[in-house]
């Protein structure tokens, strides 16, 4: 029996007009579900490409949108008395790891406090499933081939990744607490139409077309594992469905990548070819926060709800830029 299909409330998306939060959204939209999406629209890009992430949502009669910051705790509260979620899919948090170097009291009262205050409501109304976003971040610079959700994750590299790992482990302290059974998911580099344009892609497909020169960090040589956006979102709506109440604590990590890391210096030279302009690279070294390498061990994905990535890098980018040309015109 599918749980998100049977269940009578709504499902409370966070993050619904972020890149994975507005498309899993839709996705949910699509299966029938009725979806209350909030967001605090910040400007930490262009408040702009959020709404044109909701344009596609606002008309759909099955979904609702509220303007709210998770940190804040009186609107968070108000929200589920009003609701009493079953189902909550937590996506809201400030992004980046750069950018938590420049500015962390962000990523402390979105991140920490704001996962803090839906924990708290999940405590008060036991939600049947509490999935929340995690991130490959949280693995530091492994040595590992691939990453497993059993390696150890206490070496962050940056306060975002730090944050990530706090999720992480006070979200296991509640499930052991309070029986809130709970999933966290470790994302790895998603990518798409209409992405984050503080991602590497989108910075490149800009300065390219304009003319700019590109930094190429690490000489071309960092890999990373791109996961196209709707790999990620059936990953996210698959063990949204699948509860972990079999388990003694009901919590769990999964990873959702796509297991073929690329080369920056292909990502690049892709990039290339589809906008049909050579970029001016600008060769540089690693970048504080950074890591060498992400690949995702998704054996347990595949266990679970038979996850497998089917979008490659050349088809995922090709989408990215028809979108990126007409979107900016």
């Amino acid at each position: 029996m599918s749980l998100l299909i049977n269940t009578p409330k709504p499902i409370l998306v966070t993050g619904a007009a972020g890149f994975i939060g507005a498309n899993v959204s839709r996705a949910l939209l699509g299966k029938g579900c009725e979806v209350i999406g909030i967001d605090n629209l910040n400007d930490y890009y262009e408040p702009a490409l959020k709404e044109h992430r909701l344009q596609g949502l606002r008309g759909e009669s099955r979904f609702s949108f509220r303007p709210i910051d998770i940190a804040d705790a009186a609107a968070v509260n108000a929200l589920f008395d009003e609701y009493q979620f079953d189902i909550v899919i937590h996506l809201a948090a400030q992004a980046g790891v750069r950018y938590s170097i420049e500015n962390p009291n962000a990523y402390v009262a979105s991140n920490l406090l704001g996962f803090q205050n839906i924990l708290e409501n999940c405590r008060r109304y036991k939600p049947q499933h509490l999935v929340f976003a995690s991130s490959s971040s949280v693995y530091g610079n492994s040595n590992a081939v691939e990453f497993r959700e059993s390696d150890r994750t206490d070496d962050p590299v940056s306060l975002y990744a730090a944050t990530k790992k706090s999720n992480e482990v006070v979200g296991h302290s509640y499930a052991k607490l309070y029986d809130i059974p709970m999933t966290g998911l470790r994302f790895f580099t998603v990518y798409g139409p209409a992405g984050r344009p503080d991602m590497a892609y989108f910075s490149f497909t800009k300065a390219i077309l304009a003319g700019d020169p590109i930094k190429v960090f690490n000489h071309g040589n960092l890999e990373r594992d791109f996961t196209y956006i709707d790999d990620i979102v059936a990953g996210v709506i698959g063990i949204t469905d699948l509860p972990p109440t079999e388990l003694d604590i009901p919590h769990r990590i999964l990873n959702l990548g796509n297991n073929t890391p690329e080369k920056l210096g292909y990502f690049i030279e892709t990039l290339e070819n589809l906008l049909g302009v050579e970029a001016n690279k600008e060769m540089t070294g690693m970048q504080p926060g950074d890591v060498f390498k992400t690949c995702a061990n998704i054996d347990l994905a595949k266990q679970l709800i038979g996850y497998q990535p089917t979008t490659n890098i050349e088809t995922g980018l090709s989408k990215f830029v028809d979108w990126y040309k007409s979107y900016y015109h």
